[in-house]
Formats: C-alpha cells, sequence, structure tokens
C-alpha cells in the first residue's frame, strides 16, 4: 500500500533522529540520582535539622564551657562538635534508608528500574550520590563549627592531625552511617523497619551494656561500650575526648566503620539481584 505521494514500488522514507542514540551507562543513572535526591522534601528536612543540630548544639556546648572554670588541661575544644554530629547522626540514618526504602513504597522503584534496568547501576548511583551529599555538607559544617569552637574556648590549639579527624574523619564516618543505612534500607525495603533497625544498632549496645551487673559480662559489656557508634564517634576525636575508652580511637574507628559498611552494600547488592521488584 502507497501514500499519495508515494511512488508505486519506491521505498518507504525513513526517519532519522537529530538526538544521537547511544548506550546508557553510569553518568546517566548519577543525573538522574542527584535529581531526585536534591528535588524531594526529605533531603532538605533531614539534612536542614542535621545543619542546625551540629551548629546549634555544637556552639551552645561552646559557649557554656567557655562562660565556666572548667579545666581542659591543655586539650582543644574540637571535641565539643561530637554533640551536635552525634544527633546529627539520626538524621543522616534517616534519609539514608528513605533514599531508596521510600521508592519501594510509593512503587517508584519500578519506574526507576524500567528506565535502567541495571539494578547494580541504580545502587551504586544512589550510593555515590548520597556518599558525596552527605560527607560535603558534614565537612563543611564540622568545619565551621569547629573553627568557632575553637575561637570561642580559650585552649590550646588543635593540632593538623585533629583538625583533620574532627572534620574529614568525621564526615567519612557520618558518610559510612549513612551508607550503611541505605543499605539496610535497600535490604530490608520497609522505611519504618530500616530506621528501627539502625537506631536500634546506634542504642541498644549502651543501653545493653549499662544493665550487665554481672562480673561474668564484664568483657562483654566493655566491648559493648567500647565499639558502639557513639563510643566509636567521640573516639574520632581523641583519647582525651573518649574519657580512657580501651577500644580504637583516632582513625580506627573510621575505618572500622567503612568496613563494616563495605561488606553490608555488597550484601545489598546481592539481594537487589536476587528479588522482584
Amino acid at each position: 500500500m502507497t501514500t499519495p505521494y508515494q511512488q508505486p514500488g519506491a521505498a518507504a522514507p525513513t526517519y532519522a533522529s537529530p538526538i544521537p542514540v547511544r548506550g546508557a551507562h553510569l553518568g546517566d543513572a548519577l543525573a538522574s540520582e542527584w535529581t531526585k535526591i536534591r528535588s524531594v522534601r526529605s533531603t532538605m528536612w533531614t539534612l536542614g535539622v542535621m545543619i542546625v543540630l551540629m551548629l546549634g548544639i555544637g556552639l551552645a556546648v561552646a559557649a557554656i564551657v567557655a562562660a565556666s572554670d572548667v579545666d581542659l588541661q591543655g586539650e582543644s575544644a574540637l571535641g565539643f562538635g561530637f554533640f551536635g554530629v552525634l544527633l546529627g547522626t539520626i538524621c543522616v540514618m534517616t534519609l539514608g534508608v528513605l533514599t531508596i526504602a521510600s521508592e519501594y513504597g510509593t512503587g517508584m522503584i519500578r519506574t526507576t528500574l524500567t528506565a535502567c534496568p541495571s539494578r547494580t547501576r541504580v545502587l551504586a548511583a544512589k550510593a555515590i550520590v548520597f556518599f558525596l551529599l552527605v560527607f560535603t555538607i558534614t565537612v563543611v559544617f564540622a568545619a565551621l563549627v569547629a573553627l568557632i569552637q575553637v575561637g570561642m574556648v580559650d585552649t590550646a590549639e588543635p593540632t593538623g592531625d585533629e583538625w583533620l579527624r574532627a572534620t574529614v574523619g568525621v564526615a567519612l564516618f557520618v558518610a559510612s552511617i549513612g551508607l550503611l543505612s541505605l543499605a539496610v534500607g535497600t535490604m530490608i525495603r520497609h522505611s519504618a523497619g530500616a530506621i528501627t533497625i539502625m537506631i536500634g544498632l546506634m542504642l541498644l549496645p549502651l543501653v545493653a551494656a549499662m544493665f550487665m551487673f554481672s562480673e561474668s559480662l564484664a568483657d562483654v559489656q566493655e566491648f559493648l561500650l567500647d565499639y558502639a557508634i557513639p563510643s566509636q564517634l567521640i573516639s574520632i576525636y581523641g583519647e582525651a575526648a573518649a574519657g580512657g575508652s580501651t577500644g580504637p580511637v583516632g582513625w580506627e574507628p573510621v575505618w572500622i566503620m567503612l568496613g563494616i559498611t563495605a561488606v553490608t552494600l555488597g550484601g545489598a547488592f546481592a539481594v537487589i539481584n536476587s528479588r522482584d521488584v
């Protein structure tokens, strides 16, 4: 059958798109996930509250210490940033879970995987975008709080390594916890359940250790107190901030958390490829 403008026996006209056709790659997935994470309200609220907590609590603690006669025994003021960062970490855990679990809850994950059938690429893009976003925000505001605290409190000048741990080290630790939450959210696929698990991982070891009165559980109690997430976080600031903890201090808690996150994220990659949507 020919059209009114087509000569009998002539070849059918073809259409050539002016848009170059190419295969999708990780960069496309990264652009998509960046658009998602910066356009949803949960990102604004969770990271906004995190920033308020880091600034508000960190500076309030420094102001209280500066107005009192507390003897810091020559230690730097950087450790005071711990209190705001600890509470801000809960916001990061929540956002980490919501980054993927909310898509399962709304069914949007079907659209995501239709547009990008490679589940490994989708999860990798989410992990990269989330980690870089949280790391950048944490390191910027941790450095800001640290600068103000050192200016407010009259004490010893921090060393270069202390500055690095209080900013980059803390940011790596917090971003790793957020990435761990994203991995748990991938495996659980339920926002409330995954958030509950992460909060339990943060608080349960300390709560359990408080009720271990038996001498036979002394070693277990010491282990829980040393390796609980809050203890690991404060140990990044140094031995003095850790209050004589026998657990890892300095950069060691950062490497431990990065290792745990890497193993858990590996499990998330295996699970997302073996399950139906």
